[in-house]
């Protein structure tokens, strides 16, 4: 019985007995420990800290009161260890009942627990002013964007002036906004220049239907809309003008080439225009025929002969053309000069598509330096004639006057 007795109170003893928390390096009287070098070579602690509100008067608490759960930060491998606890807690500068900020003391210190190595991404703490502010500029940045996006969309489909900025918000707002803006703009600018060229289109359609224009509702309350419409419209409208020119243009140019005049009756004057101006082209043409037919025949003609030829007006182009040459002028001067040298014929290159006209002229020529040359014998003749009498009369006086 009595050995019952001592087992029981054992196992009270070591039940209710004090002891330290369950965590790597145990905790002193005052519920607090050193760092251990490990966790200092991790940046996961340094020096002397308490833990579990360590370090208070209540040390004669029951054992019960004193087994605790809490974590060190020495207890971690790695920092991402310590990040990975934080935020499976929940905890924050304002909520970290184990006291990782602040190493223990109870006192908040930044909401960053333990100590984290240089350059660490403090945004993946939970609740750290890092991650605070990051999520705040990430907000800040999609509602820029949202807000500049819609602005410049606005402002591309109303070919507005491009403005990507704005005085409002913070920094990372105004960056969201200028990126939201842009890529609004030039959606918008893509979306308005797929529906000019619908709206051209649509123009151009009823342009080839009828002359009479009829903007529909859609488009008239856009500028843009509204002009590429017309323009398409009108484009259609002036191509089957200029077809229907094109046709009258050639109607008078076939007129013109038979030499007969048909003007059309009761039609828009464009289209009278462009008959006449077919016609009259047609009959340049006969005209330039004619008279270069005539300035050629000038080079084979001594004199102008009449064409054989049904048509006055052809007749009057012939001959308008003949005596017009002016190179026929050149080639009889050139023949009549060597014909009064007296040289032989030998007519030049550039006259012999007139030779005939140059050898006659130089017969012409020719003839009047023979008559010249007879004619200046029978002048010296004439003189030796006269010296002769005069000589004979002076011998004749002389012999006078001895036989006297």
């Amino acid at each position: 019985m009595s050995r019952n007795v001592v087992i029981i109170i054992l196992l009270f003893a070591f039940l209710f007995s004090p002891f330290v928390s369950a965590h790597s390096g145990r905790t002193d009287s005052n519920g607090g420990h050193n760092c251990s070098e490990k966790s200092q070579a991790k940046g996961l602690c340094s020096g002397y800290h308490y833990h579990n509100g360590g370090g208070s008067s209540n040390s004669s608490s029951s054992g019960a009161n004193n087994i605790s759960s809490d974590k060190d930060c020495s207890d971690f491998a790695t920092y991402d260890e310590v990040v990975a606890y934080w935020n499976s807690k929940g905890y924050s500068a304002t909520y970290d009942p184990e006291n990782l900020d602040g190493w223990g003391n109870g006192n908040v210190d930044d909401g960053i627990p333990c100590e984290p190595p240089s350059g660490y991404d403090k945004t993946k703490i939970n609740n750290s002013p890092e991650q605070i502010q990051f999520n705040q500029d990430k907000e800040d940045r999609a509602n820029g964007e949202s807000e500049g996006y819609n602005q410049g969309f606005k402002d591309g489909y109303l070919e507005s002036t491009k403005n990507s900025t704005t005085n409002s918000g913070s920094d990372a707002f105004k960056q969201g906004y200028t990126d939201g803006y842009n890529k609004g703009y030039e959606e918008g600018k893509k979306k308005i220049e797929s529906e000019k060229t619908k709206a051209s289109n649509e123009g151009y359609t009823l342009g080839k239907k009828q002359e009479n224009i009829k903007i529909p509702e859609m488009y008239a309350s856009h500028p843009s809309l509204k002009k590429a419409f017309e323009d398409g419209f009108n484009k259609a409208v002036n191509e089957r003008v200029e077809a229907k020119k094109e046709e009258y243009f050639s109607l008078g140019y076939n007129d013109g080439k038979k030499d007969k005049h048909s003007p059309p009756q009761d039609l828009e004057e464009v289209y009278v225009e462009a008959y006449k101006e077919g016609y009259s082209k047609a009959q340049q043409e006969l005209k330039d025929t004619y008279f270069n037919q005539g300035y050629e025949a000038a080079f084979t003609m001594l004199e102008f002969e009449e064409p054989n030829l049904n048509n006055d007006k052809f007749g009057e182009w012939y001959k308008e053309g003949f005596f017009s040459n002016r190179e026929v002028e050149e080639i009889k001067n050139a023949g009549f000069s060597l014909g009064k040298t007296g040289e032989p014929l030998n007519i030049p290159e550039e006259y012999k598509k007139g030779q005939a006209i140059f050898k006659h002229y130089y017969e012409v020529g020719y003839k009047e330096y023979v008559e010249e040359q007879n004619s200046q014998q029978k002048t010296l003749a004439g003189s030796i004639s006269v010296l002769a009498l005069g000589w004979l009369g002076r011998r004749f006086y002389i012999a006078r006057k001895m036989v006297k």
